[in-house]
């Protein structure tokens, strides 16, 4: 068991896409696969019709060849003659509509029709933003992310490896956002690509502008002027390289005169400078210590239990105060960590039920809302970029089952709850630390339920599939396993260490399901008291 020494946080693994979940993600394959079909069924067409096209240039090669030899003898021939004038005045028109005939239509129609389906640039650009989410996160290299032979990939899983165009526009895409960092990173690899052989429809002078100015723009002048020099061997007339050239020799030429006058002393503290800076390289401008936390802890490396604190977990079968349903079939329950207390609840959903709450979310799911604690209504955020669903109790009997399970698990009333909530979550998504709870800054976060604030909350694994997820915490992804918390001490004021974050999935997909609990309804089941430590 691992958790975060500084904010006393917990991660809580739940997995999130750039865009699109992996169930529609799923639908655009086989819309592209559709989409093949008709362009081979429009490919086929062509190639009828250049056939015929062709048997006709054979036929009058042929004919023309002979008539040329003896033209007046040809035509001396009554039909030959009339061959002539009818292959002009008719066939060469006919010739001519076959030529133009537009055999397109069918690909075309169903390409138009599709189109509405396919991901925009937003999505795309989403998609490498993910990609670069995981390199930071789990600090791989390009290498290993172009070859895709990433931690937990099955191997019987085809993967074409990332081209040069691919890992150009990755670098595109972070120099939009002047992330100079991942820009470089990318660019490099494209390089390292081209060098090794790769034909690309990129040439390696683009690539070397790119690069050398996202190097300049991390400060270091003496690698942006020798990718420079290597761009203007390719093109010695590049106007924008040969303005860079002077300039960054001006620069260098500046920056070791200073050096020269300042001293060693001075010139040590310019070292420390370019290492501290070289430290922070790729940290985005919002960068907050708590993030290095966060991303310690997907890796594995938060602080580990201490043997005095591990002794005090236990795994138990427990009938939650002799309640009918738990006597005979208590339910499977381990402690997971103590402080916040979290509470994990095994097999509490059937591989049935599992299936029934996929295909009733999978239909609705829409892009996750979180509440904003201005407003207190729902909205959506760029730090929780998935998709779900809400089910409620009355539309079928497998969700009433699960909310009656809940409330008789943890004796609270889940009738003054939030509806069930479904989430399909994807490779390269992470929703950033927060609390479930709304804080005393926020008074209105959930003022429109009229419930209280979130007093618990219970989350479902629903199902894990086609690869690995980053935990933090051991054996924390089990199907169909649930893990519980309280929110707020019995005292009603938040507990802040349940603050907790979701770790972006390297491979694969995952279906998680939670129910945040209320405080109305709670007064006689966990009863008030002005003890924090109760």
């Amino acid at each position: 068991m691992y958790s975060s020494s500084m904010y006393s946080t917990f991660i809580q693994p739940m997995t999130t896409v750039s865009l699109c979940s992996p169930g529609q993600m799923t639908d655009l394959l086989y819309t592209e696969k559709d989409l093949v079909t008709s362009l081979k069924d429009y490919i086929r067409a062509e190639e009828s019709k250049l056939e015929q096209v062709k048997k006709w240039a054979q036929k009058l090669d042929v004919l023309s060849a002979t008539a040329i030899q003896d033209p007046e003898g040809f035509l001396g021939h009554p039909v030959n003659a009339f061959k002539l004038m009818k292959r002009l005045n008719t066939e060469w028109g006919e010739l001519e509509s076959l030529v133009l005939k537009d055999v397109s239509d069918g690909f075309i129609s169903n390409l138009t029709i599709q189109r509405q389906y396919f991901p925009n640039d937003d999505d795309q650009t989403g998609a490498a933003k993910a990609l670069m989410r995981l390199q930071d996160t789990y600090r791989l290299d390009t290498q290993t992310i172009s070859t895709g032979e990433l931690p937990g990939t099955n191997t019987d899983v085809t993967m074409s490896p990332m081209t040069v165009e691919d890992c150009f526009e990755l670098g595109k895409i972070a120099y939009s956002d002047a992330d100079y960092y991942h820009t470089e990173l990318w660019m490099e690899q494209a390089l390292k690509q081209l060098d090794g052989g790769e034909e690309s429809t990129v040439d390696m002078v683009t690539i070397l502008d790119y690069l050398s100015y996202s190097i300049y723009q991390q400060g270091e002048l003496e690698r942006a002027l020798d990718y420079t020099k290597r761009l203007l061997k390719l093109d010695s007339a590049h106007q924008r390289a040969n303005g860079n050239l002077k300039y960054f020799e001006y620069q260098l030429a500046k920056q070791k005169k200073v050096e020269v006058e300042e001293g060693l002393k001075e010139k040590e503290k310019r070292e420390r400078e370019k290492r501290e800076a070289s430290d922070k390289k790729g940290r985005p401008a919002d960068y907050l210590p708590e993030r290095r936390k966060y991303e310690q802890l997907c890796r594995g490396e938060g602080i580990k239990m201490t043997p005095r604190r591990q002794s005090r977990m236990f795994c138990r079968y427990s009938d939650n105060n002799r309640h009918p349903l738990y006597v005979l079939g208590p339910v499977k329950q381990e402690d997971e960590w103590d402080r916040p207390r979290i509470i994990r609840y095994h097999d509490v959903l059937s591989n049935s039920e599992i299936e029934k709450v996929k295909e009733l979310a999978k239909p609705r799911l829409r892009r996750a809302t979180v509440h904003d604690p201005q407003t207190g209504k729902l909205t959506t955020a760029h730090y929780r970029v998935s998709k779900s669903a809400w089910l409620t109790a009355y539309e079928d009997p497998v969700v009433d089952k699960i909310n009656q399970r809940i409330e008789d698990i943890t004796g609270l009333n889940v009738k003054t709850a939030e509806e069930l909530q479904v989430a399909n979550y994807g490779v390269g998504g992470q929703y950033e630390p927060h609390f479930d709870f709304g804080r005393k800054d926020e008074p209105d976060a959930f003022k429109e339920l009229g419930t209280g604030n979130r007093i618990a909350t219970w989350l479902i694994y629903v199902s894990i599939s086609n690869g690995v997820l980053m935990c933090v915490y051991v054996n924390c992804c089990f199907q169909g396993s649930a893990v519980f918390w309280y929110n707020l001490f019995a005292s009603g004021e938040g507990d802040y260490s349940t603050r907790h974050a979701a770790c972006p999935v390297l491979v694969g997909n995952k279906w998680v399901s939670n129910k945040w609990i209320h405080e109305r309804g709670q007064e006689f089941r966990r009863r008030c008291t002005l003890d924090e430590s109760d």
